[in-house]
């Protein structure tokens, strides 16, 4: 039987979904407050004249970032069976994303050689070291980090609070994150695929950030008709009453 709930926990909820909406309004103005700065970087990386600060041949890196980022796609499939295909293309994006980081910047060193000009990265604002390897990252890539980890939380919360749901009962998830947005690990994975492009937006992500966006809406749309035709009325007022993303 179904727990009613009292007024003051609506009234909860609404403020906590007006903070969740204005969050991701604040987190996607960003790239427009410090337009310079992305635009700058944007020119730069895709006239490959950054060619000479990436970072070359670290290969223990290579394999913890590909390892790290594809465990993330485990989880993803929450409410429907595994279908490992969907995550070929996805797969092929972090490898070769993480081998131009740390490994050979291909599509750099084709920008480098094709165009004349040199463009001047943005000011690096943060410098640190990983694994014995000195990094810096201006303000495009730190927004791109946020976004990266903001996701990646998302996508723990998500998960965490599925599998404690699932523990109890095989009734539809609606608490928790999941009485923000409907699809929370997409949402978290989307961001992370968006942070890749802000902090290392070249050819290569370019290409695939929205075939992979594109990819991951689709399923999402066809994750809500397979869950509606299980849950049937449920769902809908589910749908009704939770947005999609935010």
């Amino acid at each position: 039987m179904n727990k009613k709930i009292s007024e003051p926990d609506i009234q909860i909820k609404k403020h906590w979904t007006v903070i969740w909406r204005l969050f991701f309004i604040i987190l996607l103005m960003a790239p427009i407050i410090f337009h310079k700065q992305f635009i700058q970087a944007l020119i730069a990386y895709f006239t490959g004249s950054n060619i000479m600060f990436t970072i070359r041949h670290q290969w223990h890196i290579v394999i913890i970032n590909i390892i790290f980022f594809i465990s993330i796609l485990i989880p993803l499939s929450y409410r429907r069976k595994v279908k490992w295909s969907e995550y070929g293309i996805v797969a092929a994006f972090f490898i070769s994303l993480f081998v131009e980081m740390y490994g050979v910047p291909l599509t750099l060193m084709f920008a480098s050689n094709f165009f004349q000009a040199h463009a001047p990265l943005p000011q690096a604002v943060v410098h640190f070291s990983f694994m014995g390897t000195g990094m810096s990252m201006h303000i495009p890539m730190v927004y791109g980090f946020i976004l990266i980890t903001i996701g990646t939380l998302i996508i723990t919360v998500a998960w965490v609070t599925l599998y404690r749901h699932l523990k109890k009962s095989d009734d539809l998830v609606t608490q928790g994150i999941y009485s923000f947005s409907r699809h929370p690990q997409y949402l978290g994975f989307n961001l992370i695929i968006i942070g890749w492009f802000f902090g290392w937006h070249t050819i290569l992500t370019a290409i695939l950030t929205p075939i992979l966006i594109f990819i991951y809406v689709r399923v999402c749309f066809i994750e809500e008709r397979e869950v509606a035709s299980i849950y049937r009325g449920k769902y809908d007022a589910y749908r009704k009453k939770v947005p999609f993303f935010f």
